[in-house]
């Protein structure tokens, strides 16, 4: 059985700009690791010293879900193949051979494939917090009518997206967003604004929704599927985000003493705003980030790589310090049931609320159940990367 170098390193990279998701919630205990993956106990590295930082040796002998990593994996190589990783841990050559191999790996040898061409690494030490997000299904209408009146925007034309790495090496991985006036970019309507009327009489709704609650969740999930009238359902997603920063309802509803901390999930936060429809359109509007959705065919919903996302097997992270498209060895506890997780997933997406180093949203599918177990998910995980072995070596 083979054995694996655990390296520890504390990534201080600027994190990427997005707007998606939601996570309220008071982090309970860490969840108790099993045997096989839990690290010697090293300090995590300071910043000056990230190269004194220690090691310890793993036992990659159990990789539970391997088959169903690998697939998602297989559909993560084109787009490792080809973007930059902004946390610096890998180049696209690091990941040739793994993904050409990933293609010919024969049945039962998957977990064996994952151990051959990866190392585990530990960022700051693999001390984590994990959320869950999953895919809203809402009534909606194509049209206007009584009683759909809740507008879903698509991407308005005038939206820019601003890289900054291209302009100063030092902003990589940062976004700006906006619109030309003039000769300037300033900032782009702001979600109160929207719901003032600002985008109206431009022909941008994608469809109508029947409960604005509802539509204020399908945005923070950043997918959705919609039930029409007739029974058609319509998925659609994620296509850009008006660039005002996030605020997380659940965290504000609590310091306004509306909510008590650890009683803010999304059925709670759900719950209050239909209790307080006075109150609650000023609530929703605090949050100035919109999302803006386009209409999915086959497969979803669509995550950041552009491929689609798999229940208990997609994850989002930050890139900034999580490569998207690696593999992650995740062990943490599904809140809702107390049930212990223990998986090999793949980090496939990124989230406004999913910032740092460890910080990850587990994607647990669709329909009430999912949607129940996302609302509730808030938990301490351990979190061991895997990067290709040529990326490990040049780690301290």
């Amino acid at each position: 059985m083979m054995r694996q170098t655990i390296a520890l390193a504390t990534l201080l990279l600027l994190a990427a700009c997005a707007g998606k998701r939601e996570r309220p919630a008071t982090p309970p205990a860490p969840p108790t690791m099993p045997a096989a993956a839990v690290p010697a106990p090293v300090p995590p590295a300071t910043p000056a010293r990230a190269a004194d930082a220690g090691a310890a040796r793993i036992e990659l002998s159990t990789l539970p879900d391997a088959v169903a990593a690998l697939t998602a994996f297989r559909r993560s190589c084109p787009a490792l193949l080809r973007r930059e990783d902004l946390s610096g841990l890998t180049t696209t050559a690091d990941w040739q051979a793994a993904c050409a191999a990933s293609a010919s790996v024969a049945p039962g040898a998957e977990a064996g494939f994952f151990q051959l061409y990866f190392t585990a690494v530990a960022v700051t030490g693999g001390d984590g917090f994990a959320t869950g997000y999953y895919e809203p299904e809402i009534a909606a209408s194509r049209t206007r009518a009584p009683g759909y009146d809740v507008p879903i925007y698509r991407r308005p034309p005038d939206l820019i997206d601003v890289p900054l790495g291209d302009f100063a090496a030092s902003l990589k991985g940062r976004t700006v967003r906006g619109r030309v006036q003039g000769n300037r970019l300033v900032p782009y309507a702001s979600r109160a604004e929207i719901s003032a009327g600002a985008l109206a009489g431009r022909g941008l709704e994608l469809a109508w929704a029947a409960d604005p609650y509802e539509a204020f969740f399908l945005e923070i999930q950043g997918s959705g599927r919609l039930r029409l009238p007739d029974g058609e359902v319509l998925r659609i997603g994620y296509d850009g985000q008006n660039g005002r920063d996030y605020l997380a309802i659940g965290r504000l509803l609590i310091e306004q003493g509306r909510l008590e901390r650890g009683k803010a999930s999304m059925v709670q936060i759900l719950a209050w705003l239909r209790a307080n429809p006075a109150e609650a359109p000023a609530v929703l509007d605090a949050n100035g980030s919109k999302i803006f959705f386009r209409i999915l065919t086959g497969e979803g919903p669509i995550g950041a790589l552009n491929v689609p996302v798999t229940p208990r097997v997609s994850v989002a992270a930050d890139p900034a310090f999580i490569p998207l498209g690696a593999p992650l060895l995740v062990d943490t506890v599904l809140t809702r049931s107390g049930e212990a997780f223990t998986a090999l997933m793949v980090a496939q997406d990124t989230g406004g609320a999913i910032k740092g180093a460890n910080r990850i949203d587990l994607f647990l599918g669709a329909g009430a159940d999912a949607a129940a177990t996302a609302g509730a998910q808030s938990a301490r995980a351990r979190i061991i990367l895997l990067i290709p072995t040529s990326a490990a070596a040049r780690l301290p």
